[in-house]
């Protein structure tokens, strides 16, 4: 259980995602005619609305004490196309701990579990990840600022002034840069925008998030990440997010953390692929929520496997970056080796000679001066230590007694005030045979959480790093390599638990290699019996390549893209391709006499 002095202390957090009390029961997100919208606006402030959002063919407002019929009928013109509810969304996460990395890269298991850590990471391809969230701490130095962009949503404040640890976390899990210091994230350094949609309460409205895929789809983005979700559909937002993924996108959501069958949305929507999460032995999270894969009821009940969990990843006690300073960490070193631990209480640093004081019951003179190793049972945590400090010891380093790291507090009355940390009953015999150990707990910028919510940025990074090798794919079929080669795990084949199974990087960009990206047959070896010429220019956003060949036989040809057959056309002399994908990107060609291993030799255009 060793890891360079990477240590952690456990904030207990807990957000439902059943409805706020505190949102507002009477906005509304009011479709309109695009051509007629300022005439609806009018209308609606004629009607003492509170206008929030002007989208794109959409308004959000709020019709102080009116229920939905009342507006329907107020708003009955035939400029508008559907009045319904805005939906409340808010973030998901289980609990908080905090890490402090600061003297070396750590890679979150979660990495290593879906193979992240064997797949390199294109920077050139352009790949753009849209990061819908409460913010990202621009004084967290564990990114590549040059390729971070933002907008703002009304009454956020700024993208890059964090609204608490949950965006930064979930930020850093898609692409902490690769440094040597800090964390590493899935594409370490990949391009993002942050849209801050969240107040300082940590919820916002479907319309928010409407609005957001289109600031996503505006920034050039690939792919949006949403560790967020709540009940009941909206139909602006699913629109804005099916429309997201037939422009080429990938949508991803996290599935939800209250632990039932209950399918939150926008995960839920066919568009959005949904994430649950797994542990670090691949069993999944208790809380992981796990919705139906049927609808509709009797002859028409079917089997629908988008709007159920499609995926996971690690989503329990994952390491990733939070603001500055506001992670509690700890290190420990026992005979100069660093062993991985949590924080429980007090800031500060003790070292010493160690003594073993059993389970700590009573006070012991054998402690004084030194740094007290307990094993956990029998009484409280804060007991022990309370006891080890009455007996004059400097530090407290209290063992588990099953297997895993032990995270817990001291306490809200607690009294003491040596530092004091949990550890891994897997270093009990190292620690109980150290001669010396030091100890210290103080603040770090960068912690562990656990939910969907980091699972979903996990497979969202994953999806990019992916991407990054196969840029000529639309986000359908990096959802469906995905997919295709996840780990099976739980109950045999698909499960509503685990979808498809966990997140296997490598096994999707090797698939994608083998098959291309709509996955079908290998293509022939190249050779240089054809030659071929590319030209590759931009217009309105689009990519075109101009093939240019000679020297084939047959009255057709097939064409390749990154090893991928894109077509069988004519045998002319030449071919303009074109490349609806957003971003840059280095794309392959080869033309070969159809049906045939009589080809033309690689050639490439880079955008």
């Amino acid at each position: 259980m060793k890891l360079s002095k990477v240590s952690s202390a456990i904030l207990a957090l807990s957000i439902s995602t059943a409805l706020p009390t505190y949102a507002n029961s009477d906005r509304y997100v009011i479709q309109v005619d695009p051509q007629k919208k300022g005439i609806v606006k009018a209308l609606a402030k004629q009607l003492g609305a509170e206008i929030h959002i002007d989208g794109n063919g959409f308004i959000a407002a709020t019709f102080s004490g009116k229920n939905l019929e009342e507006v329907k009928g107020l708003l009955n013109n035939p400029h508008v196309q559907l009045v319904e509810l805005d939906q409340p969304r808010q973030l998901m996460n289980f609990s908080d701990s905090a890490g402090n990395p600061t003297d070396t890269q750590v890679t979150p298991y979660a990495v290593v579990q879906s193979q992240a850590d064997q797949v390199n990471f294109n920077a050139n391809a352009g790949i753009k990840v849209c990061v819908i969230d409460s913010g990202l701490d621009s004084s967290n130095t564990d990114f590549n600022w040059n390729t971070i962009t933002g907008d703002n949503d009304s009454g956020t404040g700024n993208w890059f002034d964090h609204g608490g640890p949950h965006g930064t976390h979930v930020a850093g899990t898609i692409g902490a840069a690769d440094n040597g210091y800090g964390v590493i994230g899935m594409a370490p350094g990949v391009d993002m925008h942050i849209i801050k949609v969240f107040n300082a309460e940590g919820w916002g409205y479907s319309s928010d998030l409407a609005h957001a895929a289109n600031l996503c789809s505006q920034a050039g983005a690939d792919i949006i990440s949403m560790s967020l979700g709540g009940g009941g559909a909206n139909s602006t937002e699913s629109n804005a997010f099916e429309n997201f993924a037939n422009d080429g996108g990938l949508v991803v959501a996290a599935a939800g953390n209250d632990g039932n069958n209950v399918r939150s949305y926008p995960a839920g929507y066919s568009s959005v692929m949904m994430v649950g999460a797994n542990d670090a032995n691949n069993v999944i999270a208790d809380f992981s929520q796990f919705p139906s894969c049927e609808t509709g009821r009797g002859k028409k009940r079917t089997t629908d496997e988008t709007i159920c969990v499609e995926i996971t990843a690690g989503g329990v006690d994952t390491l990733s970056t939070f603001p500055a300073g506001l992670a509690t960490s700890s290190s420990l070193t026992a005979d100069t080796t660093g062993f991985a631990s949590s924080a429980m209480e007090n800031s500060g640093s003790a070292s010493g000679n160690t003594y073993f004081m059993g389970t700590a019951e009573t006070s012991d003179g054998g402690a004084n001066g030194n740094v007290c190793v307990i094993d956990r049972g029998n009484i409280s945590f804060h007991d022990k230590v309370a006891n080890c400090e009455a007996s004059g010891g400097v530090g407290a380093i209290i063992i588990n007694n099953e297997p895993g790291m032990l995270y817990a507090t001291l306490g809200e009355a607690n009294s003491t005030s040596i530092p004091a940390v949990g550890v891994a009953f897997e270093d009990r015999s190292a620690l109980l045979a150290a001669m010396s150990a030091s100890i210290d707990v103080g603040a770090s910028d960068y912690g562990l959480m656990s939910g969907t919510s980091m699972a979903t940025p996990a497979v969202s990074g994953i999806a990019a790093l992916v991407w990054s090798n196969h840029s000529q794919c639309t986000g359908e079929e990096i959802r469906e390599a995905l997919n295709t080669t996840a780990l099976d795990a739980g109950a045999s084949g698909h499960d509503v638990y685990f979808g498809h199974g966990i997140a296997q990087a490598a096994a999707a960009n090797d698939y994608l290699t083998n098959n291309g990206c709509s996955g079908g047959v290998t293509p022939p070896p190249s050779g240089d019996d054809i030659s071929l010429s590319l030209n590759g220019y931009k217009s309105r956003g689009v990519k075109y390549v101009d093939l240019t060949f000679s020297g084939a036989t047959t009255s057709q040809v097939d064409i390749y893209r990154n090893n991928s057959l894109i077509t069988t056309t004519v045998n002319d002399g030449a071919y303009t391709d074109t490349i609806s994908t957003k971003g840059g990107g280095t794309y392959t060609y080869k033309v070969c006499e159809v049906s045939s291993t009589t080809c033309s030799s690689d050639t490439t255009v880079t955008f």
